[in-house]
């Protein structure tokens, strides 16, 4: 039956509509060398070594190899060989190694492409994961795969990957939860920040000193003359039994003695007094160059520190103190240690760089507190535990830090003392106003500043170097949440 649509009959006798299919010529095959297999050594790779500046290693052969192929040559007619194949033969700068060659098989050696080396029944050998023991002939070496990992430098040699930790069924490392060791994590900390540059080290007491506030020629002056009014007085008395001038030089030199004693007890608040009766300035009209007090919010900088004993995060400064009582028989805190007085044994104390917001002005400034700048904090610090030997080991946080500094704990009344000032915090800030590249800082001044001397509170001038800073104690207070 005829039809306008051309049709054809396939092979299962079913009839479909088109034109048949004209067979395809097959594209010739190109028959090309069978590359000597180099067992997964990029040393061993020739132009592979070169590019990663690998000199290629010279193998010995097992016997001698005559009439090197080239390039184009089959492998019908190669010679049997077990070694590998020098670098005599035309491009070839491969070294592998060749099995023997299978007889018959000319022209299939040469339509198929081998990947390893052949067996004496002319299949593929099997490719070994690993390396091979002891008396395997050099044809079973270790074949394809990747390198073999670097030992560590101690030589040990582990059943696992490099990587430390143990490993999840996916093969990545797994996350093993549990608490660190807080010894080592606490004196790493106190290691980075002893050594980081970012951090200044305030390890000396603010107290008040009276070197401070007088010269040292008018001292030794005053210690003269007193003298002298001593030495005086006694001649006289001893001489025309006038004890006069004796009794004045021991009023006066009483008036003075307790002057002195009280400026050593009473001389920090009277600094303290100075600090918050400053007038606080206005960042927005300050001149650069000028000595101001701001007054703002504190926020931290890049590198926040976190107090000693109770970890309080993101501080700006932060001051731990231990103290210690001597009494009649009690080991001293420290060479300058008194009886019946309480000594300094311990002291951490850090400042890093922050920000303030002022708060007349709304402006944020940087205080460069960091990298060594001279700060003289007055930062309130509270009493965090008082120690004795009837209660020492009612707290086990204590006893851990000191262990941490390799401080003893024997038959002592001690006492902590703990102030930071954390992120949120009020904080006035006396210092120089600089600025540069419309970046408004509060840098220390070259000089030191004298607080006057305070008549109504018989307070003697003193010195302030470097930034001031002053907060009270922020321990129960509620911080400003920036």
């Amino acid at each position: 039956m005829g039809s306008r649509f051309p049709s054809h009959q396939l092979s299962n006798g079913l009839y479909v509509s088109g034109r048949p299919e004209q067979p395809k010529e097959k594209a010739p095959t190109i028959c090309s060398n069978v590359m000597p297999y180099t067992g997964g050594d990029i040393k061993k790779s020739g132009e592979l070594g070169k590019m990663f500046d690998l000199h290629v290693e010279k193998s010995r052969k097992s016997g001698p190899l005559g009439n090197a192929p080239s390039r184009n040559t089959s492998f019908g007619g190669a010679a049997s060989n077990s070694g590998p194949v020098s670098n005599s033969g035309g491009r070839s700068n491969y070294s592998g190694s060749l099995s023997s060659s299978v007889p018959g098989a000319g022209g299939s050696a040469r339509a198929k492409s081998n990947s390893g080396p052949l067996n004496k029944h002319g299949e593929p050998t099997k490719r070994s994961s690993g390396p091979q023991s002891g008396g395997v002939t050099p044809m079973a070496r270790q074949n394809s795969g990747p390198l073999p990992p670097v030992l560590p430098t101690t030589g040990l040699i582990t059943s696992g990957p490099i990587s430390s930790g143990p490993l999840n069924p996916s093969g990545a490392p797994r996350k093993v939860s549990g608490p660190l060791d807080s010894a080592s994590s606490m004196k790493m900390r106190a290691t980075s920040f002893a050594h980081n540059q970012a951090v200044t080290n305030l390890n000396t007491e603010d107290g008040y000193t009276i070197q401070g506030s007088f010269p040292k020629p008018i001292l030794w002056a005053v210690i003269l003359l007193f003298v002298m009014g001593f030495i005086a007085g006694g001649f006289i008395l001893g001489a025309v039994h006038n004890a006069i001038l004796l009794i004045v030089v021991v009023v006066i030199f009483g008036f003075v003695a307790a002057l002195l004693i009280w400026n050593a007890c009473w001389g920090r608040r009277g600094a303290i007094g100075f600090v918050n009766r400053y007038p606080d300035a206005d960042l927005r009209t300050a001149k650069d160059g000028q000595y101001v007090k701001v007054t703002g919010v504190v926020t931290c900088g890049n590198f926040p520190l976190e107090s000693s004993f109770q970890r309080v995060p993101r501080c700006v400064y932060t001051s731990t103190s231990l103290y210690e009582y001597r009494g009649w028989d009690s080991k001293a805190a420290n060479t300058e240690h008194r009886r019946f007085t309480w000594g300094l044994r311990s002291m951490e104390r850090h400042a890093v760089d922050f920000y303030i917001s002022d708060f007349q002005s709304g402006l944020r400034a940087l205080v460069k507190t960091g990298y060594g700048a001279r700060v003289t904090p007055y930062v309130d610090e509270s009493v965090i535990i008082d120690i004795n030997p009837d209660n020492k080991d009612m707290s086990p946080e204590f006893l851990r830090w000191l262990r941490e500094r390799n401080l003893s704990s024997d038959d002592r009344i001690m006492r902590l003392k703990e102030g930071y000032i954390k992120e949120g915090s009020t904080v006035s800030v006396m210092g120089v106003v600089q600025r540069n590249d419309n970046v408004l800082m509060i840098v220390a001044p070259s000089e030191p500043i004298s607080t006057g001397c305070q008549w109504a509170k018989c307070v003697l001038p003193t010195n302030i170097d470097g930034l001031v800073l002053r907060c009270e104690d922020t321990s129960n207070i509620d911080v400003i949440p920036v």
